[in-house]
């Protein structure tokens, strides 16, 4: 009877023990894998922003290019053509804006909210301020006389838009 008693209490003491260790393994595993799993989040989260960040800078370049582009002194000397009228100019400079912020578009998925936002003001702003220069014209003028209208009204602001919108968007940048 010793040996049945002996062997009772040995298997409850290895059943004991090994139910001792199956719960500790389960719980280091669990937090183990836990760990494991939060190291490839971040770095998988690392290895997304390292690639990101090009098109990110890409993105700002191509905004700043687009206020550049569409800034009415920049414009206004890129796109004169001799002998045009002030509609047809009109009409040229508020196609090449569409054109310009149609090819950008796209760029608004790599910057922030704020910067494509201040990006689409200032194109509409644009449109609108060669709409209402051309409205105030008489309608033999030319596009010489546009343009003077148009950067006029630019010499009357307090603070250039174009410069603004430029501040605006290197400051989202620089967050």
């Amino acid at each position: 009877m010793d040996i049945a008693l002996f062997l009772t209490d040995l298997t409850k003491y290895v059943l004991a023990g090994c139910l001792v260790m199956g719960v500790a393994n389960w719980m280091f595993w669990t937090k183990y894998n836990s760990h494991v799993f939060r190291l490839k989040m971040l770095e998988a989260g690392h290895a997304a922003r390292k690639e990101l960040q090009p098109l990110r800078l890409q993105a700002y370049e191509r905004l700043v290019l687009f206020v550049e582009r569409i800034a009415p002194a920049n414009m206004l000397l890129r796109l004169h053509e001799p002998g045009l009228d002030a509609e047809a100019f009109q009409h040229l400079l508020v196609s090449e804006i569409r054109a310009e912020y149609q090819h950008n578009i796209t760029q608004q998925l790599y910057v922030s909210t704020a910067a494509w936002a201040v990006t689409k003001q200032l194109k509409e702003r644009t449109v609108a301020l060669i709409r209402n220069a051309a409205a105030g014209l008489p309608a033999n003028a030319d596009a010489k006389e546009l343009s003077t209208v148009i950067l006029e009204h630019i010499n009357t602001l307090d603070e250039n838009p174009y410069d603004l919108a430029l501040k605006a968007i290197k400051s989202e940048l620089e967050r």
